[in-house]
């Protein structure tokens, strides 16, 4: 095993106990995950925050064979301490960023994560270590669901439903870089004022807007693609906006209204973001052409993690919840 020399037996983290609310999630002392010849072992600078993480904290995914305390955390970024010595193309002290989802040795919330080095990337030169840190779920997510699932093609009309959320915000940018004209949704004018920054085409805010009018208004034959990140009773009419023929493509986690009426033709699929090699090369060939935002909704300390989940689950989370796992004060910043 190749090492800094600097790695310590113990670590902060925070984790859980038993599953539950976000006062289950607590810092405490844990041991450094060893590291497998096909591991690296970063030393965490930021975590990302998602949905899936206060889903694991609940115990939505349980399966009987959990060990405690279970460190949360599916992607973040850092600094590599140590490697295996099977690991080739890294080495000690390169920035990177990896996602790694139901890691039994732990996950990002924490001063040391050890993961394959198949779900570790370089650092892009473009990015920093917060947006890197936000980046690993949202940034595969909205590539698949983009690139894989839906294909877009130049020309194409795009719609993005629960667009101002980590991967949303990802989706409109990938899309445009693939040359479609974009409509998008958000609740609320903070959130079609975040999407416009981004460069949509069209920024419907569903609190206020039909967004199927909006649609046949600038799509009359309908939209080739829809790609729906959130539910709810606007899901209807955004399905109502596709064209014959359309595709669907949608997180696994969300749910597709079940008396829904599909257009002729219209396809529907779920799917995942899925960390490997071939992936990360092509998130990291669009961030080195063309640079993405990453937009930050808040930024926490690892102390203030249980503060950090109940942010997420109070909603309208613009980008990403990030924890920023070196800081020194309870809470770095509140962006929104």
């Amino acid at each position: 095993m190749r090492t800094d020399g600097a790695v310590p037996a113990m670590m902060r983290a925070a984790a859980i106990e038993a599953f539950g609310g976000p006062e289950k999630l607590v810092v405490r002392e844990v041991r450094v995950p060893p590291v497998a010849p096909h591991e690296v072992l970063i030393r965490v600078d930021t975590a990302g925050v998602g949905i899936w993480d206060a889903k694991a904290r609940r115990g939505e995914w349980a399966d009987g064979h959990e060990q405690f305390p279970m460190v949360l955390g599916a992607d973040g970024s850092g600094t590599i301490a140590s490697l295996g010595d099977d690991v080739r193309g890294l080495k000690v002290g390169d920035a990177v960023y990896g996602y790694a989802y139901g890691d039994t040795k732990g996950g990002f919330y924490a001063e040391y994560v050890a993961l394959s080095a198949e779900h570790v990337a370089p650092m892009p030169s473009s990015l920093d270590f917060r947006e890197a840190g936000a980046i690993g779920v949202t940034g595969l997510t909205a590539l698949a669901g983009i690139d894989d699932v839906l294909g877009v093609r130049p020309g194409q009309t795009l719609l993005v439903h629960g667009a101002t959320g980590g991967v949303g915000t990802m989706a409109v940018q990938l899309a445009k870089r693939r040359g479609a004209r974009v409509l998008a949704t958000a609740n609320g004018g903070d959130g079609r004022e975040l999407l416009r920054s981004l460069g949509v085409d069209e920024a419907i805010d569903t609190h206020h807007d039909d967004v199927l009018a909006v649609a046949r208004r600038l799509a009359p034959e309908g939209v080739d693609g829809l790609l729906a990140l959130a539910g709810g009773p606007a899901l209807e009419r955004c399905i109502a906006a596709l064209r014959e023929g359309g595709r669907i493509a949608y997180p696994n986690g969300v749910v597709l209204p079940e008396h829904a009426a599909l257009p002729d033709g219209v396809t529907a699929s779920a799917f995942d973001g899925v960390p490997n090699p071939a992936a990360f090369a092509r998130l990291n060939a669009i961030l080195d052409e063309t640079p993405l935002d990453v937009p930050i909704a808040a930024m926490y300390s690892l102390n203030d993690a249980a503060e950090a989940h109940r942010r997420l689950e109070r909603g309208h989370v613009l980008g990403k919840i990030v924890l920023v796992v070196d800081a020194t004060e309870d809470v770095v910043e509140k962006v929104a």
